[in-house]
């Protein structure tokens, strides 16, 4: 058998509301419960397993590969919501998207200080 990401557990201090935000900003189904877990099912049955943390909650990225139809509805309810934005991961290209590759991304933060990013071509691809 290959090697493959199965599940992560993503940290939170209210994991329903962080792991429905993750969901409907993806265009994802709505989280299911497994365990003392919420979790986000993405396309290549991944699952990020929200679970709830108490204190500091240290931020971690999660990158999410989508195709530039999904980029655009993400993006749109990226700004629809109101959130920061910024073209490179230290935050330092405000309000802008990058094109790397050829493609688009994005990073933002929607629960938790949490560095998430959507982006159309994995960097380094050359496409």
């Amino acid at each position: 058998m290959a090697v493959q990401l199965n599940h992560t557990i993503v940290a939170t201090h209210d994991k329903q509301e962080s792991a429905a935000l993750l969901a409907d900003l993806l265009g994802l189904p709505q989280p299911e419960p497994f365990g003392p877990f919420e979790t986000v099912k993405v396309d290549n049955d991944v699952t990020l397993d929200f679970a709830d943390t108490e204190g500091e909650v240290r931020s971690q990225h999660y990158a999410f590969l989508v195709g530039d139809s999904e980029f655009d509805q993400i993006f749109g309810r990226i700004r629809d919501r109101g959130l920061s934005y910024w073209a490179d991961p230290g935050h330092h290209q405000p309000g802008e998207i990058n094109t790397h590759d050829g493609g688009r991304g994005v990073y933002f933060e929607a629960f938790d200080g949490h560095n998430l990013e959507i982006l159309t071509r994995p960097y380094g691809s050359g496409q």
